[in-house]
């Protein structure tokens, strides 16, 4: 019948014969995607297998000789952690460094960003010029002057002077990435909604950041992790009582060297949150890649 398509195919629909020539041709790509992909995770495979290991049989082979002997894996080691006060405290330590940071930075950077590109300010341009300077300085160049500086105003060693510096240090990047993406916005917008009578800040909270939701979240999860896994900003201003879980792996490898039981549980740990905070974020994060390219 004139009209119909043959097997009830919609027009245009590629057949059965060019899916599969195209499965077959992207076979060796897909098959060297996977390959890679086994590659990049084994490492992080073997911490976890090596975490569900007691000391003697992480002493005795390496951790794929648990694919012979299943009987190896135990929760001992978890257990001995969640019950080291050090340990534990650590945990919390990092919980209470990175959270702070991390709103910190989004906030004050938003606010920054918000200003850089749409309030009209003298000097603002070479004050961003300034901004996007201040990516390229290195952290170890204020280490000292700043470690001198908390000395004087006695906040060396506290939790607060290591969410201080990871602010400080953090807010180009934020100011820069999220000024960029705030400029994008259509001005058409922000001018409606100030004939409505809304102010600098209601605009602000009503239409930008709802707007630039996925590039805040993307800045959240770049800020998070780098302040996470921070060791050489923990190790210069942390005290004992401040000390990270990053610092406290680290002092289990100084003192014992092979302190495997400890070391793998608390490193896989350190691991997961991260992780967890990712996949919470991941559709707002490609978002925000995807608004990127686009624009």
């Amino acid at each position: 019948m004139t009209g119909q398509t043959l097997a009830g195919k919609a027009p245009g629909a590629p057949g059965t014969g060019t899916r599969l020539a195209r499965l077959v041709a992207r076979g060796p790509l897909h098959v060297v995607l996977v390959l890679v992909a086994l590659f990049w995770l084994l490492p992080s495979v073997g911490l976890l297998v090596s975490s569900f290991r007691s000391a003697p049989d992480n002493a005795a082979g390496g951790w794929w000789q648990v694919l012979s002997a299943p009987a190896q894996l135990t929760v001992d080691s978890y257990q001995a952690l969640l019950e080291d006060p050090g340990m534990v405290d650590a945990f919390w330590n990092t919980v209470l460094i990175t959270v702070p940071a991390t709103v910190g930075v989004v906030i004050i950077g938003a606010l920054a960003a918000y200003a850089f590109a749409w309030v009209d300010f003298p000097g603002r341009d070479w004050a961003f010029v300034g901004v996007v300077g201040l990516l390229v300085v290195p952290v170890q160049v204020a280490l000292i002057p700043v470690a001198d500086l908390y000395g004087r105003i006695g906040i060396f060693g506290q939790i607060s002077g290591v969410v201080a510096f990871h602010i400080a240090f953090g807010l180009p990047f934020a100011i820069f990435l999220l000024r960029n993406f705030f400029a994008g916005i259509p001005r058409e917008l922000l001018e409606a909604a100030r004939i409505d009578g809304a102010g600098e800040i209601r605009i602000f909270f009503r239409v930008v950041l709802p707007i630039g939701l996925p590039a805040i979240a993307s800045l959240s999860i770049f800020q998070f992790l780098w302040v996470w896994n921070d060791l050489l900003v923990a190790l210069v201003f942390a005290g004992a009582d401040a000390t990270p879980l990053t610092v406290a792996i680290r002092e289990q490898t100084r003192q014992f060297g092979a302190n495997i039981d400890v070391i793998a549980p608390g490193a896989f740990l350190s691991l997961v949150v991260p992780l967890l905070v990712f996949f919470a974020f991941q559709r707002y994060f490609v978002q925000g890649l995807l608004a990127g390219a686009e624009k």
